[in-house]
């Protein structure tokens, strides 16, 4: 069935479960904006932004009627999402499955030949992208948890899907986030592949006061965004290769969770946003070699209310994100949207909100944040993941194993 409802600012009001839900508002021009930023919560501290409009930017509202569409509620606590050369979905589910789904929702059955995943506490099946020649080669490369003798870790994994689909091939561990940790937090997990078809991994800091600041060490894999080739081999080029003691696979550092990446479907730049304390969650636009500070500078506390370090927000030498939220909304997967079916949204960046429960929508103007939008606000889920499929719609998976098509009435 379908329901009209009018789109505010503070969030998009949806129908929940399996039906389709209409959002149009004809009164408000394209790329509206209003004075009123869409968080209404208190922050959690008093830090002030180091610009203008890093955070809670004006709210803008979409002028398009569009409908989101529950397709299924069968899945598994999915994580990632990307779309086949066909156009279906390939989806990971974190205690170890990879499905296939059609874009009307039909599930098939789990694919076997993965290897096993660590599935305690935040680790799992994460991240998933096709190899850009899926159609002639049929590889996949995957990040997941994985078990060793002195711990767990951030791995990458590549394998062949058979042709009845039934399971992968021919599976190599190309890579692994050293050292390893007995924590069960704060794995990262994201992959993209970027022009060049390099394969670039987000990789967490692992949470504990112990591991942390090793998101500063350059000897060590943890905090980090790594590009690898598709062997699993540093990339040539790398922009701390030539340091002493670094890593040769490093790309960037000063990461605390950074569970999204995204690639600018017109800049080919590196988007990334990340987990923060109590506060302080961010969207960086990724520079080759930068520090991103944590845990140095944040915008967020400790979950205790205290302060992070020295308490500070600004150094000389570290990035600043191009936006932070404060109370959080534990950013997690994103896609810039590239299609011309609704084109108020194009090049806009949506991004899977958690803690949030919803899909944030940000306008991006010369790299910075002018506007953002909260969209199906009103379903109550954690949103882990979202891609814009080969149809041109968006498609997002939530923890509570809903996967939404949102597009064009």
């Amino acid at each position: 069935m379908k329901n009209q409802v009018l789109l505010s600012i503070a969030s998009t009001l949806l129908v929940v479960a399996s039906c389709k839900s209409d959002v149009t508002d004809e009164a408000t021009p394209t790329g509206s904006t209003s004075t009123s930023p869409v968080e209404t919560n208190q922050p959690n501290t008093t830090y002030t932004p180091a610009f203008a409009g890093q955070t809670r930017a004006a709210g803008v509202r979409s002028t398009t009627s569009y409908e989101s569409t529950v397709l299924t509620t069968a899945l598994r606590s999915p994580w990632g999402i990307t779309s086949l050369p066909d156009g279906r979905l390939l989806i990971t589910e974190k205690a170890g499955t990879m499905r296939i789904a059609t874009t009307t929702g039909q599930l098939g059955q789990p694919i076997t030949g993965i290897p096993t995943v660590n599935a305690a506490g935040q680790g799992g099946l994460l991240g998933v992208r096709v190899d850009p020649a899926f159609a002639t080669n049929r590889t996949i490369y995957w990040v997941f948890s994985e078990s060793g003798t002195d711990g767990n870790l951030t791995a990458v994994a590549k394998g062949q899907l058979s042709q009845d689909e039934a399971r992968i091939e021919g599976v190599t561990v190309i890579y692994r986030a050293l050292p390893a940790y007995r924590g069960t937090a704060h794995y990262g997990g994201r992959i993209v592949i970027d022009q060049a078809g390099n394969l670039l991994i987000s990789t967490g800091e692992r949470s504990d006061l112990a591991t942390r600041p090793q998101a500063q060490s350059l000897s060590s894999g943890l905090g980090k965004i790594v590009r690898i080739t598709k062997e699993g081999n540093p990339t040539s080029g790398n922009p701390l290769a030539g340091q002493a003691g670094a890593r040769p696979e490093l790309y960037t550092y000063g990461h605390r969770n950074p569970q999204g990446l995204a690639l600018h479907p017109v800049t080919g730049d590196l988007w990334q946003s990340e987990h923060g304390p109590r506060g302080g969650d961010e969207l960086n636009h990724i520079q080759p070699g930068a520090n991103y500070g944590w845990p140095t500078i944040t915008y967020g506390l400790e979950y205790s209310g205290s302060r992070v370090g020295d308490g500070i927000q600004q150094r000389e030498g570290l990035q600043q994100p191009v936006y932070y939220w404060d109370p959080v909304v534990s950013p997690s997967g994103m896609t810039f949207y590239s299609s011309d079916r609704i084109p108020e949204w194009k090049n806009n960046l949506f991004i899977g909100s958690l803690s949030g429960m919803h899909i944030a929508r940000l306008v991006i103007e010369n790299n910075r944040v002018v506007g953002e939008e909260r969209l199906l606000a009103a379903e109550s889920q954690r949103f882990r993941d979202v891609t814009q499929g080969i149809d041109g719609a968006l498609y997002a998976i939530t923890d509570e194993g809903r996967l939404y098509r949102i597009d064009k009435r």
